[in-house]
């Protein structure tokens, strides 16, 4: 067996997964081994290590796997497209973290308002500011545009 290349139990050990997320990134075609052995095993290169670096690293700032996808097309593409490009693509994804954010902070503003209508006495629930806004369908109706 070629040095330069690992096993996919090697390659996942390297890179901090399970293998069974590595072959998951197989399937969704975001890696593939360089080869086979002859004996069916999967080997991946330094190249294929390098590229699932990038896709965990694209992952952790919140990419989804076929935005993962569209990166990853950038990267093996370099020289036709731009650097431009890549940013309106992070900027749209920062759009929508900011979106996720602001729909967070608005639950947790809920949550809050819901936990501090609750006496938390130990008497029964059946009178439980929680419960009974939670049951309440008018709070929770999206409200028309006029």
């Amino acid at each position: 067996m070629n040095q330069n290349l690992v096993r996919i139990g090697e390659l996942a050990k390297r890179t901090d997964i399970s293998v069974e997320t590595l072959r998951y990134y197989e399937k969704e075609q975001l890696i593939k081994p360089q080869l086979r052995s002859e004996s069916g095993y999967r080997l991946y290169s330094m190249e294929d290590e390098n590229r699932l670096h990038f896709v965990l690293h694209a992952k952790k700032v919140g990419f989804s796997l076929s935005e993962i996808k569209e990166l990853l097309n950038l990267r093996l593409n370099k020289d036709i497209h731009t650097c431009e490009e890549v940013k309106t693509y992070t900027g749209q994804k920062i759009s929508e973290v900011e979106a996720k954010i602001a729909d967070l902070q608005t639950m947790h503003h809920a949550l809050n308002s819901l936990y501090k209508a609750c006496c938390g006495g130990q008497e029964k629930a059946t009178n439980c500011a929680i419960l009974s806004s939670l049951d309440d369908e008018s709070l929770f109706k999206r409200k028309t545009q006029s």
